[in-house]
């Protein structure tokens, strides 16, 4: 492939043509040059319209100006390398010959500018340098001209080197009017007055930018923490009103067998058995008893006995669990926090055949569950079967309740966070 520019092997530049690989040497005596692929950027600043010839001066540009947007134009400029060409724009004479042997034509030199511009803009406070420069590249078009190009240019690497140029270019262009003493200040002032406000300005619009971030991350903290906070109300409400629940299902419980303990020792005493204490409130105040006492326990023994419901039977397994291995706590909750996966996974993907069937066999399962008396058990409760010769748990898809699978979970989550659950 052609090269589409030359390289400097001494700092890295790349340059667009021989002409300007020249000037380069004579400005830093580099003299390591090959050609490259690479093309030399052109990346024109939409807004003020400044090209820059890398990303490295089209970020200054950013950071000076605060504008962003650039056009790649790139392709539109690139020309491959001719190392024929003439080195130097005034070896070729007014026909358009080259004459390769004049060397008194490549001569470089420093270009004539206005002294009095020059002058001007020195005592401005620019140096010789700089102000040559600009009124060089600016056309020698004034005082305001040159100061422009500098505000441009001011992040330029060779600001304040000398420029050169061909000898047979180096006479000045007709300068305008120069300015007077007082005219020069007072231009110099109000630049520098124009360019101190697009500063503040600037330094304006980012803190307006800096300010609005921090009240949108402000907001956002503030709402996350009062999510946090509902959730966290929430969820010790339900595990309040799991331990009252508990509470009372354990104070019930040991009213009944408080009942039975009497009634067993009227019967081992041969006296008759005690009339039942919800008769009294059922029957009005006013009304006197009028069936005799003999009947009262037929009328007991004809009271149907109700079931245990599922979520009892579900208690009791947990409870049986948790006594059949009292003196390893870690163990029995671990086994709780488990099973409550195992339903948890169940109930949310109902459809997934990988979380409706448990190898019996697997090591982590024996350890957690299974080794412990009662955890297999509660799993059967919850409608899984043994299948293949009682090698798999399974519950099938179309026998998956999810109203059951709620209160296993209920009853977990009360096993795992009530300290009294399986005391009684």
């Amino acid at each position: 492939m052609a090269g589409l520019s030359l390289r400097c092997g001494d700092c890295g530049a790349h340059l667009r043509s021989v002409e300007e690989a020249q000037e380069h040497a004579e400005l830093t005596s580099h003299s390591n040059f090959e050609e490259s692929t690479e093309a030399v950027l052109n990346l024109v600043c939409s807004a003020c319209g400044k090209p820059c010839r890398s990303k490295t001066e089209s970020d200054l540009h950013t950071k000076r100006t605060g504008h962003t947007e650039f056009v790649d134009r790139t392709l539109e400029a690139v020309k491959t390398i001719d190392l024929d060409a003439p080195k130097a724009p005034e070896a070729a004479d007014s026909a358009g010959v080259s004459d390769p042997g004049n060397t008194e034509s490549q001569e470089m030199v420093v270009p004539d500018v206005d002294k009095k511009l020059l002058e001007e803009l020195e005592f401005m406070g620019f140096s010789t340098a700089r102000a040559t420069r600009a009124l060089h590249f600016s056309g020698n078009g004034g005082i305001e001209a040159a100061i422009n190009w500098v505000v441009d240019h001011e992040n330029d690497e060779d600001i304040d080197q000398m420029p050169l140029v061909p000898v047979s270019t180096a006479k000045a262009e007709p300068a305008k009017p120069a300015l007077t003493p007082e005219e020069v200040k007072a231009k110099a002032k109000e630049l520098r007055e124009r360019a101190r406000k697009k500063k503040e300005e600037e330094e304006k619009r980012m803190e307006r930018e800096r300010e609005k971030e921090r009240i949108r991350a402000g907001k956002e903290i503030l709402e996350a923490k009062r999510i946090e906070e509902e959730n966290e109300r929430k969820r010790m409400l339900a595990l309040r009103k799991a331990e009252k629940e508990e509470e009372k299902r354990a104070r019930e419980k040991i009213r009944q067998r408080i009942e039975e303990d009497k009634a067993e020792r009227r019967r081992r005493l041969g006296l008759p058995p005690e009339e039942p204490a919800s008769k009294a409130p059922e029957e009005p105040a006013s009304k006197a008893p009028e069936e005799p006492a003999s009947k009262a326990p037929e009328k007991k023994a004809s009271l149907p006995v109700r079931p245990a419901s599922k979520a009892e039977q579900m208690r009791d397994c947990l409870r049986s669990l948790k006594q059949n291995h009292k003196d390893e706590d870690a163990k029995v909750k671990r086994a709780f926090q488990t099973l409550l996966t195992y339903i948890g996974n169940v109930a949310k993907n109902p459809s997934e055949e990988k979380f409706r069937k448990i190898r019996l066999t697997n090591p982590s399962f024996q350890e957690r569950v299974g080794s412990l008396k009662g955890g297999i058990e509660f799993l059967e409760l919850c409608g899984f079967e043994k299948i293949e010769g009682g090698e798999f748990l399974f519950i099938a898809k179309e026998k998956v309740d999810v109203p059951t699978l709620h209160t296993a979970g209920s009853e977990l989550n009360s096993a795992i966070t009530n300290p009294f659950f399986g005391v009684l």
